[in-house]
């Protein structure tokens, strides 16, 4: 981690863990009617009344999750929130409320969990959402963050990763590899600044793909979309681990085969120009790079007209009987079968 030495530091030792906790929480207001207690007592309180509850949690671990060499912790605290709501959003719910939990060795000073908590407050607001308890306690191995999130949905509203039938069609929102490309920069640019302290890199040229890695957003607007058009997706999962990985989720869950079109898969054009430079395919990157945060869902063939020619919505492809597997049909026409080779949490590599 890059600091400034003429930064001021204020030890955690002077504060201790409830004085750190009502410190960085102190500007977190509460914007749900079913938040009934948040923080300060022994446990938050909600009530949902008819809905459904959806929960979900994810852990970020410095040196595998994240490089806080070129990971700004406003956007790192930014991030650790949208990971868990888009996966609340795949569910077809509304997220409410989160809890946040960090581990935090003595390196760090409180000013640069005040930035940490920054992005957090800054996701709370843009996405809506009560921060309504979490934990700190100390680490011997680097910074530890553990989100979760909690979600309301009608219980007709609810999509599961099981629901796709044969003939749906598979449907991408936004575009995906952008993240995975914009990872490759930065790992790059980290290599010629430990050659080179002093070269300072112009990443204006890649400057979609670096924000997609650092600041991804989660797909609320997809949700509301969706609703808006009366179009309720019959499965849906998002985008975290790859294409390939997510799409083989839902055809498993789902008992179905899938074809996926190579020319339908939606790329933005700095990934293309990226992916040339770093002389990777790009089909390659958009299957296995992960982190994209976009959905992916499966929806009726009948609800096609709604959706046709919306900017937010590709199909890439259609639901199969499962006897005839799983596969990407090539832009020279071949039947490629999809496996699953994007990030894995035991192994950490592409």
């Amino acid at each position: 981690m890059i600091e400034d030495k003429n930064q001021q530091r204020t030890s955690l030792e002077n504060l201790g863990e409830f004085g750190l906790i009502e410190h960085l929480t102190k500007n977190f207001d509460i914007k749900h009617k079913s938040t009934i207690k948040s923080i300060g007592d022994d446990a938050a309180v909600l009530e949902f009344k008819t809905n459904q509850i959806v929960v979900t949690t994810d852990l970020l671990i410095e040196n595998v999750h994240f490089d806080l060499s070129y990971v700004p912790l406003k956007h790192l605290g930014y991030k650790a929130v949208v990971v868990n709501l888009s996966d609340v959003y795949a569910m077809n719910a509304n997220a409410t409320q989160i809890t946040v939990s960090i581990a935090v060795s003595n390196r760090f000073p409180l000013e640069a969990l005040e930035d940490l908590y920054a992005g957090i407050e800054a996701a709370a607001k843009i996405y809506n959402i009560d921060v309504i308890g979490g934990d700190t306690t100390s680490s011997t191995t680097g910074l530890i963050i553990s989100v979760t999130a909690i979600g309301a949905v009608d219980e007709k509203n609810v999509v599961l990763r099981s629901g796709a039938k044969a003939n749906d069609l598979v449907v991408v929102t936004g575009d995906i590899g952008a993240s995975y490309m914009g990872l490759q920069v930065l790992e790059r640019e980290k290599e010629v600044f430990k050659v080179n302290p002093q070269n300072q890199p112009d990443l204006s040229m890649y400057s979609y793909i670096i924000e997609r890695q650092l600041k991804p957003e989660a797909r609320k607007d997809v949700i509301e979309l969706l609703k808006s058009l009366d179009v309720k997706p019959t499965s849906m999962i998002d985008i975290s681990d790859g294409l390939s990985s997510e799409i083989i989720h839902l055809c498993k869950n789902s008992d179905v085969g899938v074809e996926l079109y190579e020319n339908k898969i939606p790329l933005d054009p700095q990934v293309i120009s990226t992916c040339e430079e770093f002389n990777i395919d790009s089909t390659t990157i958009a299957l296995n790079g992960g982190e994209d945060y976009e959905l992916l869902m499966t929806i009726s063939q009948e609800d096609f007209p709604k959706i046709k020619g919306n900017p937010n919505l590709t199909v890439i492809g259609y639901i199969t009987e499962k006897s005839r597997g799983m596969h990407l049909i090539t832009r020279g026409e071949q039947a490629i079968p999809i496996i699953a080779k994007g990030w894995n949490a035991m192994k950490n590599e592409v």
